[in-house]
């Protein structure tokens, strides 16, 4: 997800896309397992790996311990949002396409090829005919190897085709 910027007399204000802000919505009602409206140090914690976040016990309760305002051991929604915009605003996208990368590359060979996009499919539990993993790698192949490498997978990622 692209972060957008907002002028504010001269300065750039990254904000989150209404999709990054939808996804916290989702994150959030998904894990507040009892529709309280609230979510326990479980479900944040649940919600942040969710979100791609490992957190650490003590960095969750940490923050617990800062947004729990009346002692109930719970967080609302607003503290959560405020967290987790904070967190994805810090994200270096760059650095998040290239970690995808490499869950597509497990062989460290720098390139993806027809192989790991059929394991990385089958992980994921993507029932893709052959047919429809070849023409994902022909769409985005330029160099015709029938690999995609690194430089043109950040290319696909980040929209600049």
């Amino acid at each position: 997800a692209v972060v957008s910027t907002q002028s504010t007399g001269g300065k750039k204000r990254r904000e989150l896309t209404p999709e990054q802000k939808e996804e916290l919505r989702e994150a959030f009602d998904l894990f507040d397992s009892d529709k309280d409206g609230v979510i326990d140090y479980h479900e944040l914690k649940v919600a942040m790996k969710a979100l791609g976040f490992d957190a650490k016990k003590a960095e969750v309760l940490k923050l617990m311990k800062e947004y729990d305002r009346d002692g109930s051991g719970n967080m609302l929604w607003e503290d959560f949002f405020d967290i987790m915009k904070g967190k994805m605003l810090e994200r270096n996208p760059e650095e998040e396409i290239r970690k995808a990368f490499t869950l597509f590359d497990d062989e460290g060979t720098g390139k993806i090829t027809l192989r790991n996009l059929r394991r990385v499919a089958r992980e994921l539990g993507e029932n893709m005919t052959e047919e429809e993993l070849r023409a994902m790698i022909d769409e985005f192949d330029t160099s015709g190897t029938g690999e995609i490498d690194l430089n043109r997978f950040m290319s696909i990622m980040s929209g600049d085709l």
